[in-house]
């Protein structure tokens, strides 16, 4: 048995790497929320998790004061003892974001062990079912760009040999939506996948009414249209468009992703490993996914969203978005349009730790 002799957990801020606006909010920074386990065989671990902007201190508080004393003195190997253990050892937080977030930063580290101990890459421990998988970007696709940078960021996406791209709606008339799709449509013609992002903002009504305006365009998916504790409304409007719904950024639990796919209420899953709780639970939920036949398009954090996908047999797109390039020695790799998994041991991200150690704020 090789036991977690000591943990620690820190908070840094990652300055975004250019503006981002949606429907509802702006980037404002990443928070970024480090754990260290350190086990009796001499092997440290380094996991993480995320917010966009606030709560972070609130993560790093539950880590430090509750959560890290109780992992000291458990067998590393066992996964998922310890994950039920910190879990639910929070007692009335749970479920929550702020509690999963925690809970990521831990489970990330333990299977970063688990690949360090076996010398594997992530994305052949959790199954290995490829090495790569397509990406689409978002960076060309903010709301506040104009048409023509939306279309010059489509281009430039296309001319790289990228499959897909993802553009944010949610402007104040349904013909500014239309206008600028359209325009990216007719640009990259019909063979390149477009996906859209409404970021919550929408009741029912405005979904069904963005959605039958939109159809023309050929959608790959509609992402979020509503708010995402509202399963009932996203069947009844999946039941009412050819656009597949996707979600899933904003689901802190395997058991609503659970809900979501027993109503049919989402065709596109797109569960984020530090907002469901860890690598532990996107697996749980990857897995029930493919019992419907619905693939999982991960949210976010393509540094380890990339080995996740890559290594699951319905996992699918990887959404590119750098946000790690101040704090990594190199970028993810890319080829052809295509996703590279890293074959480094554990998580495979390279992580800059003199870099990190200079953005540290708690």
């Amino acid at each position: 048995m090789t036991v977690i002799t000591s943990a620690r957990a820190y908070l840094i801020d990652i300055p975004v790497e250019t503006p981002r606006t949606d429907a509802v909010q702006s980037f404002l920074k990443q928070e970024t929320i480090f754990v260290h386990i350190h086990t009796s065989d001499g092997l440290e671990g380094v996991g993480y998790s995320y917010t966009i902007g606030t709560g972070g201190t609130a993560v790093l508080a539950l880590l430090r004061d509750y959560l890290l004393e109780m992992v000291i003195g458990m067998d590393s190997e066992r996964i998922e003892q310890i994950w039920n253990t910190v879990y639910y050892g929070t007692r009335a937080t749970t479920t929550g974001a702020i509690t999963s977030l925690a809970v990521a930063a831990i489970d990330t580290a333990l299977w970063d062990i688990r690949g360090l101990r076996s010398s594997t890459p992530l994305w052949k421990a959790v199954g290995g079912a490829s090495d790569r998988v397509p990406l689409y970007d978002t960076e060309g696709g903010w709301l506040h760009f104009d048409t023509e940078t939306l279309v010059a960021g489509a281009l430039t996406s296309k001319n790289k040999g990228w499959p897909g791209i993802k553009l944010k709606i949610g402007k104040p008339h349904i013909s500014e939506d239309v206008e600028r799709l359209t325009a990216v449509r007719d640009a990259v013609g019909p063979q390149m996948h477009i996906m859209v992002d409404a970021n919550q903002s929408m009741t029912l009504a405005n979904a069904r009414q963005r959605a039958a305006a939109l159809e023309p365009v050929g959608l790959y998916w509609l992402e979020e249209p509503m708010p995402a504790d509202d399963i009932a409304a996203h069947a009844l409007l999946a039941s009412s468009t050819k656009v597949p719904i996707a979600v899933g950024e904003s689901i802190y639990s395997a058991q609503m992703f659970q809900q979501y796919l027993h109503h049919d209420a989402a065709g596109v899953i797109q569960v984020d490993a530090a907002r469901v709780g860890g690598i532990t639970p996107f697996l749980k939920v990857a897995h029930l996914a493919e019992t419907y036949n619905v693939t999982v398009c991960p949210h976010f954090l393509m540094e380890l969203h990339v080995s996740l996908a890559a290594g699951l047999s319905n996992g699918h797109y990887v959404e590119h978005i750098p946000q790690l390039t101040a704090v990594t020695t190199h970028q993810m790799k890319v080829e052809d349009g295509w996703a590279l998994a890293p074959e480094a041991p554990g998580l495979g991200i390279p992580w800059d730790f003199d870099a990190i150690k200079r953005l540290v704020v708690a």
